[in-house]
Formats: structure tokens, sequence, C-alpha cells
């Protein structure tokens, strides 16, 4: 055999010169043997190869060409070495073949390069860039030995290009932006070592174009490295970007306290959600993918230190705790008002001359009403108002008798059983239908009765919770299992920018904003309670206040708010665990149920006796739910779907304005229709009656306007995040209903005091700094995981927490001040007889 070349080392004196030189003319004697056994004779020529030096040779079939390569490696730096490779021949029979044998690694890839997309489309690349895998060493320095094999199967001459050069800067530096360019077939990698007290660090990686798509991953310092499009998700951890993308390393991950950070550029656009623009005719054509070169910037940052961690935990909790201590501080001053109340009442007791004191005051509507002062009032004393009436001797009578009462299995009561009048069922429809409603009207009912309907309102909501919750916790811990084993960060739609992990959590500073929802509905849980205590005592008392006076005070759906406002906390911070498609719905849940809850405890303030039962609201809003599954599932531009929804939305909307219109004094049955057309000929075309009910009806048709126009618009834009739809429908006509109310209170002469005031406008404030920090939209799931990491940023505050962090913080303080609102807006109305408290 000849050899067109002979071998040369400049490092022939040396005992590593000569055993490579053995080595090299034992594997060259084996090849021969295995030529000449199988018949076949093939040139094998080697050269000693050089750095930075353009190798343009021709193999062929016939022939076979060794490049040997060395260099000094040392424990304190790594040198990165690169090869490239550029086929110069056109229409290959077949493709060149290159192996890359080191000391711990080979790697082999053949040229032109295939890589593979969807549909099994192919795509050539004649030009290949690889960086080779750099072991760690041991050894102070040491001189390791690499070898370049060419091959090919074709028997015509193919030329091609070869050169090995150095990476000056392989290994990356702390907060030193790196400037480079990658390709499909040239994909990048570099080092990082973890310096001295950094335990955590980001790795940011940015370009100024969107496409091509690219995909960023941490792999551990190992051979080999998988840096091609179809390999790059099988170790480390990776996610895919167009401008922006980040990963938080942790050294406890990376037992050698290094990492490589390693760049692939995608072959297809779509996994960034770019469009797909080759389409072959041929299964087997190969498509030319054009320049796919895309320039990037890395840079590695040290993550915060744990003082971080404890300042958020300490801010986060001394904001929440901060309103414990707010609303202890106003309960020792309205204790203190009372006992001065009390005090001064002792004292006026004592004059005979103001015991009997009438004063008269002039009503809502103008006329002179007598009343009397409270201070006059006793429990064995008559009322004074002529225009009391039976139902008013009746209900003292029967409260007279609280204590005993009270101590009745409550079980016992059903709400059909228990009516104020005999013949209650016929004169629903005379009392209902009046023009001009008091509340003492509506709320005939045995009190203990709709006390007992109420509280199953707090009851379901919390079954409900047990059940819905324990599932929740179970997937979402499963999801947070899956990205750590698999690495795969495209699975959870985190603001990667300002994630920081704790313990298996990814983003514990998310989960740990939602505490105040928790905190928070506890604390109105608390206040709900005190306000119960304080009125069951004043009904053991037989106080006339309590009896007879005021909104009839039903605590079961206030108790119902509390723990949806606490679960709205726990099943938030469940899906900031993993947020994604899939677990949306759990963060949205619980406000559809608060939007509706509170619809109702403002309407039961002055229809305490047709308020919806329990079982009916929680079906409207499992309904609701489902329907928002739906739309996220298969709403995204099916136009059926929304044409669907639309119709549903209308009519639901009619059905709830004749319901409410009526005071649930009709019936939906087959004669509907034909008393519809009835109304319609006697009021509108027989004679044109203006409606009996005028203010219930302006809020009707403002409520039509409202939602036929959301409708319309649903139906028209087609938004892609179908469930923040859903909520602003409930939220548009929970502030319409909000805003009818005060405006009747306030047209009917009631007064709103100081703290229902306050409360108001600082919810208010409050409310609409939240909607900012709501709209920032650092995440989408709308869009693919790489299009939402562009809108990606940094914290903003503590250098721990984000936006969307003091979203959850504000919006947590806002439903805490919209319950406060809810609870003391009619305060005023204490004193006040129910029969001179009219219904809106």
């Amino acid at each position: 055999m000849l050899f067109g070349s002979h071998w040369k080392s400049r490092y022939k004196n040396t005992f590593e010169g000569a055993a490579a030189g053995v080595l090299l003319w034992f594997f060259v004697a084996l090849l021969a043997c295995l030529s000449g056994a199988l018949g076949e004779t093939k040139n094998v020529i080697q050269k000693d190869g050089e750095f930075d030096v353009s190798y343009n040779d021709t193999v062929t079939s016939e022939n076979q060409t060794i490049y040997a390569f060395n260099h000094t490696v040392s424990r304190t730096k790594t040198e990165g070495v690169r090869v490239s490779v550029d086929v110069l021949s056109q229409n290959l029979q077949s493709p060149i073949l290159f192996v890359i044998r080191q000391k711990q690694a080979v790697l082999s890839f053949q040229v032109p390069l295939i890589l593979r997309g969807l549909y099994q489309r192919k795509y050539p690349y004649n030009h290949l860039g690889r960086t080779l895998c750099q072991p760690p060493t041991r050894a102070a320095s040491e001189t390791q030995y690499f070898f370049v094999d060419v091959s090919t199967l074709s028997s015509q001459g193919t030329n091609y290009q070869l050169r090995v050069s150095r990476i000056e800067s392989f290994t990356l530096q702390t907060d030193t932006t790196f400037r480079f360019t990658a390709s499909p077939s040239q994909p990048q990698y570099f080092k990082y070592v973890f310096p001295e007290g950094v335990d955590t660090v980001i790795v940011k990686v940015s370009s100024d174009m969107t496409f091509p798509c690219s995909v960023m991953s941490i792999q551990d310092i190992q051979c080999p490295v998988y840096d091609l499009d179809n390999n790059v998700a099988f170790i480390g951890m990776y996610q895919t970007m167009t401008k922006k993308g980040a990963i938080t390393v942790q050294r406890k991950d990376f037992p050698s306290n290094s990492f490589y950070v390693v760049v692939v550029v995608k072959t297809e656009d779509e996994a960034c959600g770019g469009p797909l623009r080759f389409y072959p005719l041929r299964p087997d054509e190969l498509i030319d993918a054009g320049n796919r070169s895309k320039t990037l910037n890395v840079v590695v940052s040290p993550a915060i230190k744990s003082e971080v961690y404890v300042m958020g935990m300490l801010f986060c909790l001394g904001i929440f705790l901060s309103f414990y201590l707010l609303t202890l501080l106003v309960a020792c001053l309205e204790k203190k008002k009372a006992k001065r109340r009390e005090l001064l009442q002792n004292i006026d007791d004592t004059s005979p001359a103001e015991t009997g004191q009438i004063a008269a005051s002039p009503n809502e509507y103008g006329s002179l009403e007598s009343t009397v002062s409270s201070e006059a009032i006793t429990d064995s004393a008559p009322s004074v108002d002529s225009a009391t009436s039976a139902d008013n001797y009746m209900e003292r009578s029967v409260w007279k008798n609280v204590g005993r009462s009270r101590q009745e299995s409550l079980s016992s009561i059903e709400e059909d059983d228990y009516d104020t009048l005999d013949d209650i069922n016929s004169d629903k429809n005379i009392v209902r239908t009046k023009k001009y409603l008091c509340v003492s009207d509506l709320s005939r009912k045995d009190k203990r009765v709709l006390s007992k309907k109420y509280q199953i309102y707090f009851w379901n909501i919390a079954t409900i919770a047990v059940f819905y919750a324990l599932p929740v916790i179970q997937l979402v811990i499963t999801y947070q299992t899956v990205v750590n084993v698999t690495g795969n960060q495209d699975i959870c739609y985190y603001n990667f920018m300002c994630a920081h992990p704790l313990g298996a959590l990814s983003a514990f500073n998310n989960i740990l904003s939602n505490l105040g929802y928790v905190m928070l509905g506890l604390l109105f849980l608390l206040i709900v309670l005190k306000r119960d205590i304080v009125h069951n005592r004043a009904l053991a008392c037989h106080e006339v206040n309590a009896l007879e006076c005021g909104i009839p005070k039903h605590f079961g759906l206030f108790y119902a708010m509390g723990t949806a406002l606490m679960m709205e906390g726990l099943l938030s911070a469940c899906y900031h665990v993993c947020p994604n498609y899939t677990n949306f719905q759990f963060d949205t849940s619980f406000m559809y149920m608060i939007a509706g809850l509170c619809m109702l405890k403002l309407y039961q303030k002055r229809h305490p006796d047709i308020n919806a039962s329990a079982y009916t609201a929680y079906a409207c809003l499992a309904a609701v739910i489902f329907f928002s599954v739906l739309g996220v599932v298969f709403g995204r531009g099916n136009t059926v779907f929304w044409i669907v929804f639309s119709v549903i939305h209308i009519l639901a909307t009619l059905l709830l304005s004749t319901q409410l219109y009526y005071m649930g004094r009709w019936r939906l049955d087959s004669g509907v229709l034909r008393r519809m057309v009835y109304v319609v000929y006697t009021d509108c075309i027989r004679q044109c009656t203006g409606p009996m009910y005028i203010d219930r009806m302006v809020l009707l048709v403002m409520g039509n306007i409202v939602n036929w126009s959301l409708a319309a618009y649903g139906l028209i834009e087609r938004p892609s995040d179908f469930a923040s739809y859903l909520l602003a429908i409930a939220i548009c006509n929970l502030l319409l209903y909000f805003a009818f109310y005060i405006i009747m209170k306030l047209r009917s002469g009631e007064a709103i005091q100081c703290l229902a005031m306050v409360c108001i406008l600082f919810t208010a404030v409050v409310w609409g700094f939240a909607l900012y920090f709501f709209f920032q939209g650092l995440s989408t799931w709308q869009k693919t995981p790489a299009e939402s990491r562009e809108h990606n940023r940094d914290c903003i505050l503590l250098s721990f927490f984000d936006d969307h962090d003091i979203w959850h913080f504000l919006s947590s303080i806002a439903m805490f001040g919209s319950f406060l609102v809810l609870l003391t807006m009619d305060d005023d109305l204490d004193t006040i007889q129910r029969d001179k408290i009219y219904v809106f």
C-alpha cells in the first residue's frame, strides 16, 4: 500500500508523539487488512492538520483522508475548537461522511446534512459548523489529539473545504454580553463556570430578529453535546425563542459547577408561531430552506440572593398583616364610640322630658312621618307609627320568643312550611306587583328559614372548594414534576425574566403574591363573623332596630364570598405553579364565583324573600364555567361556537330581565308567547302606556344594551382569550348593577356613611392601579411559548416581584375593599324601619 504523504509530527521526539504515531500506524494497518479481506483497495491519506488553515481536497470511494490535530488544554482555561465543512461540488451521488475522533468522544455527520421538519420535509445544508465537546481534564496541562476522517461512497470525486479553528470566547463571562451567529447547520454553544459565591444565574439570550425560530438549551458538561434541531431536546433544559429567552440555572443541578449554553436555529418556524412556507410536491423532494442565519446575544447574570427571598416574603406578609392591624384599630374605635353612645343614652334616660320626645322629619318623598328616637324605644313599647301594619305586630310577637326558637333544630325548618301569612301564596301576586315596594314587602318570610337558606351558600361553596382544589393541587404538582424531569420550559408560560425558583417550584414569586387573597379573605370572614355575633346578640335582646329596622341581616352570602376569595388565592397559586393553556380555568373559576355572588348579594339586600337559592345559583355558575372550558378549547376561530354562544347569551339576558322585572311572578310555559303578544297589543298598540316599574325598566334596558353589545363584539371579533371575555361580561354586569344601586340609593334620599364612602373611594383607586398592571401582559398562552416570551420583562419591585405579582397584590386588596363596600354601604339604614326603605 502506498501513502500519499509521510506522517510527520512536531512531537516526534516526545513519548506522546511516538505513542500517537504507533496508534495511527496500527489503525492504518487494520484498515488495510480489512480492505484486503474484502477484496477492495482504498487509499488512506493522512495529513498533519493545523488550526485556522483551510483544506480544499477531493474525496472518492477509492480514498480516505485523515487529518490529525492536537492542542493543549488546561484545568483553568477551556479552549473551544470548531470544525467547519463546506461541500464545493454539486449534484452529489452520495454524501461525504466526517468522523471526528476525540479522547472521550466521537462526533460524526454527513454533508450535505439533511434535517427534517414537519410532515417529513427535508432540508439539505451544504455548509456545516460544529463545536467539539471539551471534556474536563484533571491535569494542570494536557495535550489532546483528535482526528478528522473524511470518506464517501461516491465514485466521482467530491470537492470539499475543511477548516478547524479555535474559539477564543468559548467561556462566557458573568454580566458580559457575547454576540454570535447561528443557523440550523451551524449551532453554537458556550461554557459557563459558576463564580465563587454565586449559586444561581439567569442565562438570557436575545435577538433583534423574530425569525428564524431558535432553541436555547442548558446542558451539563458531558459528551456528546446535543446541538442539532432533531436532538437538542434530549437532555438538559430547553425552550424555544424568537426575540427573547431566559432560563434560571442553579449550581446544585450541575455537579461540575459549570454548564453549556447551547443555541440551535430550527429548520422551520412553526414552533414559534411562524408560517410553513414550503410544501413539497413529492415526499422525497429536498427543499431549499434559504438563509436561516440568526444573530443573537447571550449574557449570564447572577440571580437574586437568599436575602431577597426573605425580603420579598416579609414584604408580602407585612402588607396584608397591616390590614389586620387597621381592622383591629377601627374595631377599637367603633367599640369606644358605642360605649360613648351607651353612656349618653343612659344619661338621656334619666331625663323624663326627653324619654317621650318625638321628632317629625320628612321622608324620602317629602311627606312627614312621626319617628321615635331610639333611646325611647323599649321592648314593651308599641310602635308610634300609625301606619305600621299587622305584619310588623306579628313579627314582633314571633321574635319575643326568639330565645326559645333559636334552640330548636333548624334542620326541621323548611322554607315552604314557614311564611308570615297563611295566605302568603295568594298574597305574593298582590304584594310583589305593587308599583312601589318596600323592604318589608319582600322580607315577610321567617328569618330562621332565610338564614338557613343563605347558609347553604357557604356550605356548598366550601364543599365545591374541597372537591375542586384537591385534584387541582395534584395536577399542578404533576405538571411541575414533568417540567423538572423533562427540562421542557415550553410547558409553562412563566415570565422567565423574573421567575425565582424555590425548591421544586420554578416561579415562587408568582405563587407567594397570591397570599393576599387568602389572608384578606380570612380577614373578611372574621369581620363578617363579628357582625353576625353582634346581630345575634341584638336579636336575643329583642332590640327593635335588629328586628324591624334596616336591611335584613343574612350573612350566608358574605361567608361564601370570603371563602371564594380565599379559594381564588389558592387556585391562582396552583395555576401559577405551571401556567398554561390547559389549566387556565383554575385561575378564573372562582373569579366567576365571586362576580356572581356579589351580584346575588347586591340583589339580596332588598329582595331577601325572592333571591335565588344556592342550588340554582351554583348551577348557573357551573354552566358559565362549562361554557368557559368549551370556549377555551373550541372557541378560537370557530364561527359556529360563537353563534351558539351569542344566541344563548342573549336569551339568558332576556329571561333574567323578565324574572327581575316581574319579581318572579311569571311562568315560562307553552302560553308565554301568547301572553307576550297580549301584553304588546294592550300596552303598545291598543293604548300606549309607559312601564309600571320605571326604575327597574331603566336598569334592564341598560343591562340589555350592554349584554347585546358584548354578544355582538364576541360574534364579530371572536377574541382568542374566551375566559377573559366571559369574565369581562360578568364584571360589566356587576359594575352596572352596583352603579344603579348607588344612584337609586342616593335618589331615594338615603345616605352613605363615612366608612362606606372611604371604602368606595379607596377601592376605586386600587382597582384602577390593579387593572393597569393586569393589562401589562407579561405572558399569554394564546400564543406559542416563544411568542409569549417576547412579553417577558424584568422584576420591578424589590428585584423579586414583577407586574403580575403587583396585580395580585392590588386586586386582592381591591376585592377585599369591594366586599367591605357591600358589607357597609347600607349601615345608614340600621335605624330606619323597613316599610320606609324602598326596593329598587
